[in-house]
C-alpha cells in the first residue's frame, strides 16, 4: 500500500519565462533552489500554477528534468498527468518517462463534465495504469464539476495508490466532510493558500501553494507551527497574509505570484497567452502588501 509523501508545505512551480516568452532556465533554476533551500517540503510541477496547458512537451519534459536534477532526491517530486479523456491519460502515464517522480498530481476531468461514477471510473482507471502514488485534484472553479466527499472517500476506499486529495472547492464543509469519512491511509492537501490555516485545523497534512514559490520560508513557517500544534503562532502568521492571498488571485492565477515574484526580483512578468499579467494597478498594491508583510516579520 502506498503512503503519503507529499505533507507540509508544497510549492505548486511557476514557469519563468523570459521577455521574448521561450522559457527562462536561468531562473528556473533560481527558483527551483531558492524554494527549496528556504523550507520548501515539495514540489508540484507541471499544474495550474505552471501555465502547463500552454506549454509544449519539449518544455514539459525540459521543466521535469530540470526540477529532478536540482532536488536529487532530497525533498519529494508530485508531478501534474491529468485530463478530460481517460485513455489519453492512461497512456501517457505508460509513455512518459516518469523516472525521479514520486507522485502524480491527476485534475478532474474539465469540460465534459462527467457525473461523479464517470469521476469514479477516470480515476480509478488512472490509478490501476500506475503504481506511482495518485494524488486528486478537485478544482471545480476551473474545471467545471465538483467530486463531492462520497466519490473522494470509495477512491480512497477502493484504490491503494490513490494517497491524497488537492481540495480546491473552497468549501469547508466539503473537506470536513472528507476527513471526518477518509481511511487513515489518505490525506487531505489544501489547494487554497487562504484557507490552509482552517483546513490544517480540521485534520489537514499539508498545502500545494502558490505563494510558496515567492515566500517559501515564511509560508512553510506558518503550516509547520501548525502541524506542530501551534496553533496561535501559526493564526498570527496567517493573519499576516491575509492581503496577499486575495492579492495573488484578484487577476487571477499565475498572473499575481509573477508580479510578485517579479517585484522580488527573481523573474520577469511573462505569461503565455491567453493569459496576461496582472493590472498596474493590482502589481502597486502587491508591492505594498509585500513592503508591510516583511516590516511585520522584522519586528517579531
Amino acid at each position: 500500500m502506498a503512503n503519503n509523501i507529499f505533507k507540509g508545505m508544497g510549492v505548486a512551480l511557476a514557469t519563468p519565462f523570459k521577455k521574448d516568452g521561450t522559457i527562462d532556465e536561468n531562473a528556473l533554476r533560481r527558483l527551483v533552489c531558492y524554494q527549496q533551500d528556504n523550507g520548501a517540503d515539495f514540489f508540484c510541477i507541471l499544474a495550474t500554477t505552471g501555465e502547463t496547458p500552454c506549454l509544449s512537451s519539449e518544455e514539459k519534459n525540459y521543466i521535469k528534468n530540470t526540477v529532478v536534477e536540482l532536488t536529487k532526491g532530497r525533498i519529494p517530486i508530485l508531478m501534474g498527468l491529468g485530463g478530460n479523456n481517460t485513455a489519453t491519460v492512461v497512456e501517457e502515464l505508460k509513455t512518459t518517462d516518469l523516472e525521479g517522480i514520486d507522485g502524480i498530481l491527476s485534475v478532474c476531468p474539465y469540460y465534459n463534465k462527467p457525473s461523479q461514477e464517470g469521476l469514479y471510473q477516470h480515476f480509478k482507471t488512472i490509478a490501476a495504469a500506475t503504481e506511482l502514488p495518485v494524488v486528486l485534484y478537485n478544482v471545480p472553479g476551473r474545471t467545471g464539476v465538483n467530486m463531492l466527499p462520497a466519490t473522494v472517500v470509495r477512491l480512497a476506499n477502493d484504490c491503494e495508490n490513490i494517497v491524497a486529495i488537492k481540495e480546491a472547492s473552497g468549501m469547508l464543509e466539503q473537506v470536513d466532510e472528507i476527513i471526518k469519512h477518509k481511511p487513515d491511509t489518505f490525506d487531505v492537501l489544501s489547494g487554497d493558500d487562504s484557507l490552509t490555516y482552517q483546513i490544517l485545523a480540521n485534520g489537514g497534512v499539508g498545502v500545494i501553494s502558490v505563494i510558496g514559490n515567492a515566500l517559501p520560508k515564511e509560508f512553510s513557517r506558518m503550516v509547520h507551527l501548525e502541524l506542530d500544534g501551534d496553533y496561535e503562532s501559526a493564526r498570527k502568521l496567517h493573519h499576516r497574509f491575509t492581503d496577499l492571498y486575495d492579492l495573488l488571485f484578484v487577476d487571477g492565477n499565475p498572473a499575481g505570484v509573477k508580479a510578485l515574484l517579479h517585484e522580488m526580483g527573481y523573474i520577469e512578468n511573462v505569461l503565455r497567452l491567453p493569459l496576461v499579467s496582472t493590472r498596474l494597478t493590482t502589481i502597486e498594491r502587491i508591492s505594498l502588501a509585500l513592503r508591510k508583510l516583511r516590516l511585520s516579520l522584522d519586528n517579531n
